[in-house]
This record gives C-alpha cells, sequence and structure tokens, in this order.
C-alpha cells in the first residue's frame, strides 16, 4: 500500500500568513511573499501614477514602487500614524511595497480552516477578486488576500517609471 496517496495519512501542512489590519478587518497574504516589513516613510512620489501609488523608494538599490492598500480597495479614512508600516512583497520578480494600517501576527492555517471567497455578479478590482479566502481565527475572520492578483504587473497598472532630473 502507497502511503503517500493513502487520504488517512495525509500530511496537510498548515500554510503561514502575514496578518494585518486596513481600517477595521484583518487580512492575511502568504508569508512567503514577505520580503521585509518596514516603517512608513515618505515615498517620492511618480507623475501620472494612480493616487494608490504613494511613489517609490530605493530599498538597498533596487527602485520598489509603494501602494497603498487602503486606497487601492476604497477606505474612506486613511491614517498615516507611528503603526503604519509597509509591507516588502515578493510578487515574481517584482518587489511592491504595501503600506498598512498595522502588522497583526503570523497565522498558520490548515487548508480545511479556509472557507472559499463569496463568489458575486461583479468582481472589479474593489470586489472580492483578490480574496483567496476567509478563514475564522479564535473568532476573528481573516480574509486571506491573493497579493499576485491585487498586486501584480496588471494590479499595478501602469509599471512605475523613474525618470532623472539631473541638472546638467
Amino acid at each position: 500500500m502507497n502511503h503517500s496517496q493513502d487520504s488517512s495519512h495525509s500530511t496537510d501542512r498548515p500554510k503561514d500568513y502575514l496578518a494585518f489590519h486596513l481600517g477595521a478587518e484583518q487580512y492575511g497574504i502568504d508569508l512567503l511573499r514577505v520580503q521585509e516589513i518596514r516603517s512608513y516613510d515618505r515615498p517620492t512620489r511618480l507623475v501620472q501614477m494612480p493616487e494608490w501609488v504613494k511613489g517609490v523608494i530605493d530599498l538597498r538599490g533596487r527602485i520598489v514602487p509603494i501602494v497603498d492598500l487602503r486606497i487601492k480597495l476604497g477606505f474612506s479614512e486613511v491614517v498615516y500614524n507611528d503603526f503604519t508600516v509597509v509591507i516588502v512583497l515578493n510578487i515574481g520578480n517584482t518587489m511592491v511595497g504595501a503600506v498598512v494600517d498595522s502588522v497583526a501576527d503570523v497565522v498558520a492555517l490548515e487548508s480545511g480552516r479556509v472557507k472559499p471567497s463569496p463568489q458575486l455578479e461583479s468582481q472589479s478590482e474593489h470586489g472580492t477578486a483578490f480574496v483567496e479566502g476567509i478563514a475564522d481565527v479564535e473568532g476573528r475572520m481573516l480574509i486571506l488576500m491573493g497579493i499576485v492578483a491585487s498586486l501584480g504587473r496588471d494590479g499595478l497598472g501602469a509599471e512605475p517609471q523613474v525618470q532623472s532630473l539631473e541638472t546638467t
């Protein structure tokens, strides 16, 4: 008998998520996508970018676009304070910084604890299209975000172009 195919001996390893706050809700992203967590510093603003692209930072020689998830997802109140952080994410070969209200903790979830997101008629970028699933964690709802769907190449819209403003 092959034990690797025996469902009674399944090794459903938990997947780790970084839980963070956006407004009153808690979201989670795949911990393997997280490069680092930084305090929020005002990025260098780029022209002709959507309001939710706050600008870019130089992270050890790499230019990283900074996206405010609160603005991108349509939150009405966006406050920058001492708890505001940037989660630097690795999306394919691209690094993107996501501004969030605060980081909560790391949560390990078995796949059986994750429920599918509701399917709505219209799933726009501000709808549930970016939601991979929802989990109940100690009485609180954790919305699991598909960061590639929300911030991947298409999610950023135009590729940020950094132009030199050198004087000659």
